[in-house]
């Protein structure tokens, strides 16, 4: 697998049958916009987060570990912390070894996951390009295998998983709005969708990786700052997602680290979620109006992540 082409919707239905002993099906629960001081309308969560390691991520590491063969040396990750966790747990359950490769951004508990499930963590330098750096070097010392947290083909096939699971569950939903950084997430769902449902791409203002790569037509390099640097803020969307977003994807809103803020504190305080800052950043569009549905939607929201520290919005 080495191409756009090849991340097929019948390629994702083989992946799930591969992972799915390996994963769980998360929930959904289904609330109301008048909860949270809006306009009566019903949405509909995917909780995600209560997926093993945190995050979505758990998916697409375990497709690269069961379709990959994987060396003596065994793998290599850099993540800002929710690859590095899932790809630590994936191997911690496989007996393989790991080498995860994070930058100083990373928030502590996302550290503390990875060093738990017993991987070998390195922290260094400022921001995800960084730890990108340090572990292509570990891979040329050492012949171990790298899992790129968003541009490999079989992490896009794993992230994919999640679109099947999303229409097997809320089949009558027509729009879906997504947190991006790298764009293996909202990649994998678009490729899995194809234009069936709108998608909608969600990102901090300080790194607008997937808005500023659709306006230039390209991955360009972009800001990487922000509330939710840690896991929003590649320094560029991956080559092989961007296909999918230029035809399967809506467009791409800006929300700030206030809105984001103001999202985690109230999931946390009328549904009793905790998210962690990339992970509340879809629901962030819809509560601050940045995103406004039509009277026909049904609007789902992709809650991605939680590996956040103690229930704590100052």
């Amino acid at each position: 697998m080495s191409s756009p082409t090849q991340i097929t919707p019948e390629r994702i239905v083989d992946t799930e049958r591969l992972i799915r002993p390996h994963i769980r099906h998360t929930p959904v629960m289904r609330a109301n916009l008048v909860d949270f001081g809006m306009q009566p309308r019903s949405i509909d969560f995917k909780l995600e987060f209560l997926q093993h390691s945190g995050s979505f991520k758990a998916r697409g590491a375990f497709t690269n570990l069961l379709s990959r063969p994987v060396p003596q040396a065994g793998v290599v990750a850099a993540s800002g912390g929710n690859h590095g966790a899932a790809v630590a747990y994936a191997a911690m359950r496989l007996g393989i070894p790991a080498t995860i490769f994070v930058p100083n951004v990373t928030a502590a508990a996302k550290a503390e996951r990875i060093r738990g499930y017993g991987a070998n963590l390195i922290i260094g330098g400022d921001r995800y390009a960084d730890a990108l750096a340090a572990s292509e070097q570990f891979v040329a010392e050492h012949n171990a295998m790298p899992i790129h947290a968003f541009d490999q083909p079989e992490t896009l096939l794993g992230q994919g998983t999640l679109g099947l699971e999303i229409e097997a569950d809320l089949p009558d939903i027509t729009t879906l709005l997504v947190s991006v950084g790298g764009g293996g997430l909202i990649g994998g769902i678009a490729a899995w969708f194809r234009g069936r449902i709108k998608i909608v791409a969600v990102e901090p203002e300080g790194s607008p990786t997937l808005h500023d790569a659709l306006d230039a037509g390209k991955p360009v390099d972009a800001p990487t700052e922000g509330i939710a640097a840690d896991s929003l803020a590649p320094r560029r969307v991956g080559e092989l997602m961007f296909p999918f977003a230029q035809n399967f994807i809506e467009h791409a809103i800006l929300v700030s680290d206030d809105d984001i803020r103001a999202a985690q504190r109230a999931l946390w305080e009328r549904l009793r979620i905790v998210a962690e800052p990339g992970g509340a950043a879809a629901f962030a569009a819809l509560l601050s109006q940045k995103y406004i549905a039509g009277p026909d939607e049904r609007v789902g929201v992709l809650l991605c992540g939680a590996n956040s520290g103690a229930v704590r919005f100052d």
